[in-house]
């Protein structure tokens, strides 16, 4: 299953809706890098993946890239990128060079990378503002080059001509552009997460006791690739046992047992955009007395979450609705003591439940985007409002470690459900549901694996 990339069309839409808003504050010249290519060790390097943000505008893969936005009587988007070499395509692969990337990707001009020293200053000439995503220049060799193409620009005009005094951060404005999902990403996304939930589905198949972790994350790894996807969109999850308890257990060599759960926490990235799904099951294929108690409560948790996340719902109202749930739980299993309101109020769940109930997803796994509504900066700011198109996952848990205080029957049982969440006019769409979540169909599958 595949997605084509979408057209140059839409990457030029969203170099012009930037450049107006770059335009509404006055003006300037936007310089955005793509990720660098990192050095692992001798001749190898790690596998390239670009910078999202660059992506969006671009929709360029290759590393060694900029791209130059220029907001003013007319305006600009220019590209550098490594030029045309057969000999180390005859390594590497194929090129797109200048002149057929600006073709293809719709860029008014394009220049070779290596011409970016010099070019650069001749374009902050006469630019009064600079815009970029300041998240990037937490790179001082990349910051400290930028201020030398200021400089050298000062240099050169002499005060004849303007150059940057302002620097405006794009992050902001990129994000909010980035929250909303076109029909393309979201088809891109839907397609990522019908291939993560066979890979889920099939780890299910395969897990036997005895096997170790790894086996079951080979599972994982060989449907994403064989069902399309580039690789993988975070560092799979596959934690049996105790090792559930840790929220971001790699798979590792621990053997499963008989009487666990495990926990698999795993999604592909296809075409630049994640998936993130989490499903947790019995590696016997049946769940154990506790083990049911507690799952039951995580997925009402879930659907009571569901049930809150629409456009009529802040971002944290599916939050506050799954830790009543996951509150009451604990209380109705004796795990925690006292009332509910008494339990809110104080946290005590938080023992047991540490983390938020979703997050952003999109181009990246934790997307960019605010939380609460903007502008930034501001104090005491409302939970953001959910807006259709908006994508995010929804993923309550339970993570009950040994202690003295705690009935033994559901020490180590750690348990989370996750799904991929689109916000639609009236409520949410499970992107990721091709994956078993109810008991009896989990039981059911393993079964008849």
């Amino acid at each position: 299953m595949s997605i084509a990339h979408s057209p140059s069309q839409t990457f030029i839409a969203r170099r012009e809706q930037l450049l107006t808003w770059m335009h509404a504050q006055g003006g300037g010249i936007a310089l955005l890098p793509t990720a660098p290519l990192r050095h692992r060790n001798r001749d190898n390097h790690f596998t390239f993946r670009h910078d999202s943000d660059f992506f969006y505008l671009s929709g360029f893969k290759e590393s060694e890239a900029w791209l130059i936005l220029i907001a003013g009587e007319s305006n600009q988007s220019i590209l550098f990128c490594e030029a045309k070499n057969p000999d180390v395509e005859i390594w590497n692969g194929k090129r797109w060079g200048p002149d057929a990337a600006a073709e293809h990707f719709g860029f008014d001009q394009a220049y070779e990378i290596a011409e970016l020293d010099q070019r650069l200053p001749e374009l902050l000439s006469g630019q009064q503002q600079l815009f970029t995503p300041l998240s990037n220049f937490s790179n001082q060799q990349l910051l400290t080059r930028v201020h030398d193409w200021v400089a050298t620009a000062q240099r050169k005009s002499r005060g004849s001509r303007a150059t940057p005094v302002k620097w405006y951060d794009l992050g902001e404005p990129l994000s909010e552009m980035r929250l909303i999902k076109d029909t393309h990403e979201i088809a891109t996304m839907k397609a990522a997460a019908s291939i993560s939930a066979q890979a889920h589905v099939r780890a299910m198949q395969a897990t036997r006791p005895g096997m170790h972790e790894y086996e079951i994350e080979a599972e994982l790894l060989y449907t994403f690739r064989k069902l399309g996807a580039q690789g993988v969109a975070y560092d799979s999850i596959v934690a049996t046992g105790a090792n559930a308890c840790v929220l971001h257990h790699p798979a590792g060599d621990s053997i499963m047992q008989a009487h666990e759960l495990v926990l698999i926490d795993a999604g592909c990235e296809l075409n630049g955009y994640a998936s993130d799904i989490t499903r947790t099951f019995p590696v016997s294929g049946r769940f154990s007395g506790p083990q049911r108690a507690l799952y039951e409560i995580v997925l009402k948790a879930q659907e009571q979450a569901v049930a809150h996340t629409s456009p009529q719902h802040h971002w944290n109202a599916g939050h506050e609705a799954a830790v009543r749930v996951l509150t009451q739980g604990l209380l109705d299993e004796g795990i925690l003591k006292g009332t509910l309101e008494q339990a809110l109020e104080t946290s005590t769940y938080s023992r047991f439940y540490m983390h938020r109930t979703g997050h952003w997803l999109g181009m990246d796994v934790h997307d960019v985007g605010a939380y609460r509504e903007p502008p930034l900066g501001t104090q005491d700011r409302p939970w953001r409002r959910l807006q259709e198109n908006m994508v995010l996952t929804i993923e309550p848990g339970l993570y009950i470690r040994p202690a003295e205080d705690v009935p033994e029957a559901f020490w180590n049982i750690g348990i989370r459900i996750e799904d991929d969440a689109l916000i639609t006019a009236d409520g949410c769409e499970l992107m990721s549901r091709g994956v078993p979540v109810a008991i009896a169909e989990i039981e059911a599958l393993m079964r008849h694996a």
